[in-house]
């Protein structure tokens, strides 16, 4: 049976539309309008709505009612704690993507379903390490699901990336990294504080790294940019072009830097118009999803959010995979 096959096992247990949906609580999972109830994996916008009854993480829930404004009803799911709900529990897990990401655990009286939204195996300097559970069926994101997308070891990234920012320094230019405000920039910016780079960041990269501090998340010390600041041996970190709010521009004298895992390819930095990219990114690369269905051993996965030919890559491994947008609403009075 191939992924594009509309027979799915398990159709009682969930279906997709606009996301994952679990009836037997009447749970969106991940669903970006809003929901009477609606659990929410982590703070980046195309993961949030106002729901009527959020469920999410104690730090993503700071982010949520920050990037959604005014007071939101929220259940907090601390880490590895059970939420009883009727007759299943619901228990969160770091996800490594971001700070305050999670996976959500379901289980049932019959089984149990983990969904890794957005995740990342390997080492993050600001998100909690990821920690994915044994469950029966595994509903998991594989943006980078094709085998090309095998990021390079960060001790050789890195190293490339902070001689590019101290030749640019050296020349009298600005460097200014591109890195999503929320998570990426976070993490761009510890790791060039910890390389001994005095940092500036643009003030909608600003207002949530100060959650992070609050959360007791240390970024090494950061500064505002705005136009007047001065300039002296600073890098900028500012939002990637087109999402970026209103607010100061970049300078005169500024060299471009991305920081993407998309940069695997070489034709990004020609699209994008960068000066420079570097691969590095807060999502699981090929090898990273692999491991992640090894160690969670379901009986099914499920897949969705990135390259439908994952799943002819896990049957070929012998795995028993569909992909999930396949999945749809079961018909009134039909199995």
């Amino acid at each position: 049976m191939d992924s594009r096959s509309p027979r799915h096992p398990k159709l009682s247990v969930f279906y997709f539309e606009d996301g994952l949906q679990i009836p037997a609580i009447g749970l969106s999972v991940d669903v970006a309008r809003r929901q009477p109830r609606g659990f929410v994996s982590h703070g980046h916008f195309d993961h949030l709505a106002a729901h009527e009854l959020a469920f999410c993480s104690p730090i993503t829930a700071r982010f949520y009612q920050r990037r959604l404004g005014g007071r939101r009803w929220i259940r907090e799911l601390p880490y590895g704690e059970p939420h009883v709900w009727d007759d299943h529990r619901l228990t969160t897990f770091p996800a490594g993507h971001i700070l305050g990401s999670s996976m959500l655990l379901v289980e049932s009286p019959r089984e149990s379903l983990l969904y890794t939204g957005d995740f990342r195996l390997r080492k993050s300097e600001t998100a909690e390490p990821a920690a994915p559970p044994r469950a029966d069926l595994l509903v998991m994101e594989c943006t980078f699901g094709e085998p090309r997308y095998r990021m390079p070891p960060r001790e050789v990234v890195v190293p490339r990336l902070i001689a590019t920012l101290r030749q640019s320094l050296d020349a009298g230019l600005v460097p200014v990294v591109f890195a999503y405000a929320l998570g990426k920039a976070q993490e761009v910016t510890r790791i060039l504080r910890s390389a001994g780079l005095r940092v500036l960041q643009h003030p909608s990269v600003f207002a949530l790294s100060q959650e992070y501090e609050a959360a007791g998340c240390d970024l090494g010390g950061v500064e505002e940019y705005q136009e007047s600041s001065p300039l002296a041996d600073a890098v900028l970190v500012f939002p990637p072009p087109g999402r970026r709010a209103a607010g100061p521009q970049l300078p005169n004298s500024a060299v471009t830097i991305a920081v993407t895992g998309w940069a695997l390819d070489e034709r990004y930095k020609f699209r994008t118009g960068v000066d420079y990219a570097f691969p590095l990114s807060d999502h699981a690369d090929f090898d990273e999803l692999l491991e992640c269905v090894e160690r969670v051993s379901p009986r099914q996965v499920y897949c969705w959010h990135g390259q439908e030919p994952f799943v002819d890559e896990l049957r070929r491994r012998g795995w028993d995979a569909y992909w999930l947008p396949r999945v749809r609403r079961p018909r009134v009075g039909h199995a």
